[in-house]
């Protein structure tokens, strides 16, 4: 599972990349295509327009200059429109107006005028300031209308009163800086278009290294120390690459040292169990003897026999707990395994400690499956040890069949239960509650470890019994677990998966 996670957070972190590398090169293009769209425009537009309002403005002053002079003031309707006319002929299709106090003359007869020229322009003009100029919407199109007072030649710039106006036409300078803004929107498509091939091939380039990089991390997480990253470059991810190569390389050598201590540490308690195995058989024999004569002793001699014949005893058993874990840490366990029949197998183990008429029995009959009976024996032994000797009665053994494919062994007692501290820990190697919390004291309690060892059992007093019946139980690829009873007490499960007799072959190994 946590290899699964590593993998997906890995995907989502080069996919997360990937698209905000692309998405920051999109918007990057976008905001500049769209930027550099505008002040084309607006430079291009304004050009247009100062080009067309220049040209306005010198056609005017030019025309009313050459036409001007041979003009009559005060002008009446007459001449005023001759006037008008003579200097539209050198302006093209721009509509002249003639203006001098309550007389108006336009080159167009026909044009429309007043919605164009505005009060505003016509009082600048008055003003005698020189050519004015403003542009208007008038029905929707837009103009450019330059006005210019009329002075008289004698030198001194005195007004005559004459006005004139000319009406531009600007909807062939707006349609062409429209279709300039439409082709250079036209042109931003394909910027983004390429902007987000430019953004995936960066995009691999980058990524490359860091999909990379999150494989040899799964690898590394997998259990293969030996996972490198080629380091290419000088660059941020060339020194990410490198620091991760001397985090695996320190990693690999810890391990190694670590698997190293731990191979010399199983040599040493093998070798030591296995050297002391000769002197506590002779140690045994001789506390054998003392025991059998301690009646015919003193009281002080008859109890020291008895106390070195226990210790002895205990001391034998704990040797053997230890070469149990040991082959257990060598992987050299092997089943052998045939097929029983679970109840016989729990009602044996009972009745040969004795603990028969001690134990409430729920055995479901006809339970068969492929197990090593002897290491079932010290499972059951170990449990029903703890709960009689650490518990309070009635202790029930309940066998059952729940699932057709499992097999479940319940051992519950009426005592206090684990402490909250020992619950995690019952199955440690060498742990152990509490050593007062045994039946004799008031509050009773669980050993995490113990077991009761004059029965048969292994692990009495070693802390090594239910770390040793936990193994035999993954042996058989179960498990054992604890909680607390609602009513009171505690239960230990033994799960194991049913193996039907014609499965033997492989319950084997």
């Amino acid at each position: 599972m946590k290899r699964g996670a590593v993998r997906r957070g890995s995907r989502r972190l080069v996919g997360g990349l990937r698209v905000r590398l692309v998405v920051t090169f999109v918007l990057v293009a976008l905001v500049s295509a769209v930027t550099a769209t505008a002040l084309a425009y607006r430079d291009a537009r304004t050009a247009v327009l100062q080009r067309t309002q220049n040209a306005a403005v010198d056609d005017l002053r030019e025309r009313v200059a050459a036409v001007g002079a041979g003009l009559d003031l005060p002008p009446d309707q007459r001449s005023l429109s001759r006037f008008a006319a003579k200097v539209s002929e050198g302006m093209g299709a721009r509509i002249v107006v003639a203006r001098h106090q309550d007389l108006t003359a336009v080159s167009d007869g026909y044009a429309d005028t007043e919605g164009r020229i505005t009060a505003e322009l016509r009082a600048a003009v008055r003003s005698g300031d020189g050519a004015r100029f403003q542009r208007v919407q008038w029905r929707g199109d837009p103009y450019l209308v330059v006005g210019t007072p009329v002075t008289y030649a004698d030198g001194d710039r005195r007004t005559s009163g004459l006005e004139v106006f000319v009406i531009t036409d600007l909807r062939a300078e707006r349609d062409d800086t429209a279709a300039l803004l439409d082709s250079v929107r036209t042109g931003t498509v394909p910027v983004v278009v390429l902007a987000a091939l430019l953004a995936l091939l960066a995009a691999g380039t980058v990524l490359r290294p860091v999909r990379k990089l999150g494989r040899a991390t799964r690898e590394l997480a997998a259990g293969d120390l030996g996972s490198r990253v080629a380091v290419r470059g000088h660059d941020e991810l060339a020194d990410l690459a490198r620091t991760f190569n001397e985090t695996a390389d320190a990693l690999q050598a810890s391990d190694a040292e670590l698997r190293a201590q731990e191979a010399k540490a199983r040599r040493f308690v093998a070798d030591v169990s296995h050297e002391l195995r000769t002197p506590l058989a002779a140690m045994t024999m001789v506390a054998t003897v003392l025991e059998e004569d301690a009646d015919q002793l003193p009281p002080d001699a008859a109890h020291a026999a008895r106390t070195v014949g226990a210790e002895t005893a205990r001391l034998s058993r704990l040797v053997e707990d230890l070469m149990e874990i040991s082959r257990f840490d060598a992987g050299a366990i092997r089943l052998d395994a045939t097929v029983t029949d679970l109840a016989d197998t729990v009602r044996a183990s009972l009745a040969l400690r004795g603990w028969t008429d001690r134990v409430t029995v729920e055995l479901r009959e006809d339970v068969r499956s492929v197990v090593d009976r002897r290491r079932i024996d010290v499972i059951v032994a170990n449990l029903v040890g703890n709960a009689l000797r650490h518990g309070a009665p009635p202790v029930t053994v309940t066998l059952a069949a729940p699932g057709g494919d499992r097999v479940t062994l319940e051992v519950a007692d009426r005592g206090p239960g684990l402490p909250t501290e020992a619950r995690e820990r019952v199955f440690d190697r060498f742990y152990k509650a509490d050593a007062a919390r045994t039946r004799s004291a008031p509050e009773g309690g669980y050993r995490g470890g113990g077991g009761l060892g004059e029965d048969g059992s292994f692990g009495q007093g070693s802390g090594l019994g239910m770390a040793i019946a936990l193994e035999n139980a993954r042996l058989h690829g179960g498990t054992i677990e604890e909680a607390e009873r609602p009513e009171g007490g505690a239960v230990f499960t033994l799960r194991l998966p049913l193996r039907h007799p014609e499965e033997e072959g492989e319950g084997e190994g």
